[in-house]
């Protein structure tokens, strides 16, 4: 099959032709039909994770199954699904208490299948992949507890970004935050998971949504989706102008870019007793300073949440049904489609700021 491969990081990743092996025991294998350029991958690519290569990377991402080894009874051949980046293996002390996406029941690098082995290979040296996915292929090979099956009528670039950015988005306000109707909300970043936290404010009754960038094509595109307000912080001061349209800060700031000031910003806009609640993904070498005494005098509260706090096998199919019923709007979320040979333009216009989100869109 082709896939895209990272050979080395801080280069482009390169068009390949590579090996995949067939489904083992409690595994699927999967033909992909869409997967989403996210920024972790983009993380990944620049160096600012350290992650093992040559590697396949991907994660958001949606497909049908073509193959299912000993032991699958939830999927079957020609089931539509929509990957879990997050491997959940069902009887660990996290799982068991109902956050599987803190799984720690399995013990292999999160590039490898759960039994320590790689599925793929590049003229014959085994190749990682990402989140026991890889989904920048034509198939994958994965846990089939990463597959979870949904119904066929969903477009197979919306099911991709269920996979990571909506989920995660939607859950981090849902599930993470606890946002209630008239709460307010500050949403820093309006790439495509910001834009999945305005959605998901909006979908519970939030009064008032600000959305905050420094693009302003971003900020209309953002008040598209449900943002009621919008700040440009390179123009304005985020946390002043944030007071002021709330007299005196927001119930909930949500941090959806992955860098210290922003963190900051977002602990800023709150007033005393709020939450911020931070869903980007930084590079590792990234830092916050955050004033311990106004934590303790205002009584705010500053959390992290990876994939929102999801729990998989319920959220993903219940984002399929806000989207069917017309609770989130997702196919306006795909700002540009790639052809697999097209990636590395999706990576720069990432970069860039020119993207909500943009997906790869296989035959």
């Amino acid at each position: 099959m082709r896939a895209a491969v990272l050979i080395e990081q801080k280069k482009p990743l390169v068009i390949e032709e590579v090996d995949i092996d067939g489904p083992k025991e409690g595994e699927v294998q999967v033909r992909i039909s869409a997967t989403g350029l996210c920024h972790s991958d983009l993380h990944n690519i620049k160096g600012e994770w350290q992650n093992n290569v040559p590697a396949i990377l991907g994660h958001e991402g949606a497909g049908i199954v073509e193959a299912i080894g000993k032991g699958v009874d939830h999927v079957a051949v020609g089931d539509n699904v929509i990957f879990s980046f997050r491997a959940n293996c069902g009887h660990c002390a996290n799982c068991a208490r109902g956050v599987p996406v803190l799984c720690n029941g399995h013990k292999a690098p999160r590039q490898l299948m759960n039994d320590g082995t790689a599925r793929v290979r590049l003229r014959g040296q085994p190749l990682f992949v990402s989140c026991r996915l890889g989904t920048f292929a034509e198939q994958v090979v994965c846990p089939a507890e990463q597959a979870i099956p949904v119904t066929k009528d969903i477009p197979p670039e919306v099911a991709a970004l269920i996979g990571c950015a909506v989920t995660t988005g939607v859950c981090a306000v849902t599930n993470a935050g606890m946002v209630g109707p008239g709460d307010t909300v500050a949403v820093i970043g309006c790439g495509g998971v910001g834009l999945s936290v305005i959605q998901g404010a909006r979908l519970v009754g939030a009064s008032a949504i600000i959305a905050i960038d420094v693009l302003d094509g971003k900020l209309e595109y953002a008040q598209e989706f449900g943002a009621t307000h919008k700040v440009n912080g390179a123009r304005e001061d985020v946390a002043k102008k944030v007071h002021e349209i709330t007299n005196g800060g927001v119930d909930f700031a949500f941090e959806a870019i992955g860098l210290g000031p922003t963190v900051e910003q977002a602990v800023a806009c709150l007033r005393p007793g709020g939450k911020a609640v931070i869903v980007g993904m930084a590079p590792v070498d990234h830092r916050a300073s955050i004033d311990p005494y106004q934590l303790v005098r205002d009584q705010k509260t500053l959390m992290g949440t990876g994939y929102g706090n999801a729990r998989q096998r319920i959220d993903i199919p219940r984002m399929v049904e806000h989207y069917r019923a017309g609770r989130l709007d997702l196919d306006r979320m795909i700002s540009h489609r790639y052809s697999l040979d097209e990636i590395n333009e999706g990576f720069t216009r990432l970069q860039q700021g020119e993207a909500a989100r943009g997906v790869v869109v296989f035959d």
